[in-house]
């Protein structure tokens, strides 16, 4: 049984640009799911906190910002994003328009927790506060957070291979609504929160999936 205040709406027939355009806002929550090798590493870990055991379908997550002075969405996140000619390691702002191709975001979820402007404005300041510092995504602490996986009842003890500067995407994002009173797992040490624990948080909220054909 779903809990009181949650609601989940599917949404087909849409692409992944459609999708997020029309239910981005700041404040909002995106997940989404990859065929990336980091991406498998997480999806798989986390089929431990699934009752079927199987593999969850969200390997990232991050914050809406909302639309900026280029008419685009924009996001907050915690990622590791290699091109040819530089490499973000870390807290960074990118265009929506990342996450529009189908093939390579099979799996698309947008959260909405009912965030007020001035909210959303704490969260989106402390975001920025920690790209101008240059937090860095760290691989320790998603290694950390895959071997505490393992063994739920140490997930409430803090993350021993965690460096003060670094937090990868899911962490990242419960850090950012902390500064607003919200903690998705009580029972989770901010730092090993994963993607899991966000679609499967019980505070409330309507959470937007996108249906595929």
């Amino acid at each position: 049984m779903r809990p009181v205040g949650i609601e989940r709406v599917l949404v087909g027939g849409l692409t992944n640009a459609e999708f997020l355009t029309t239910h981005a806002a700041a404040g909002r929550v995106g997940l989404i799911g990859g065929p990336s090798l980091i991406e498998k590493v997480i999806r798989r870990a986390q089929r431990r906190q699934r009752a079927d055991g199987s593999w969850s379908e969200w390997g990232h997550a991050f914050l809406f910002q909302g639309k900026r002075p280029d008419g685009k969405h924009w996001v907050l996140e915690s990622d590791i994003d290699v091109h040819r000619e530089r490499a973000q390691i870390g807290v960074q702002e990118n265009r929506i328009d990342k996450y529009f191709d189908d093939i390579a975001y099979p799996h698309v979820a947008v959260l909405d927790f009912g965030m007020s402007e001035p909210q959303a404005h704490v969260m989106i300041g402390e975001g920025l506060r920690l790209l101008a510092e240059r937090t860095q995504y760290s691989l320790r602490e998603v290694l950390a957070a895959y071997w505490k996986l393992k063994k739920p009842s140490e997930r409430e003890g803090k993350n021993r291979l965690a460096r003060e500067r670094a937090m990868f995407c899911s962490a990242f994002v419960q850090h950012l609504f902390v500064q607003v009173g919200i903690d998705f797992a009580n029972d989770v040490e901010t730092k090993l929160t994963t993607p899991e624990d966000i679609i499967q948080t019980t505070v409330p909220h309507t959470a937007y999936w996108l249906e595929r054909a």
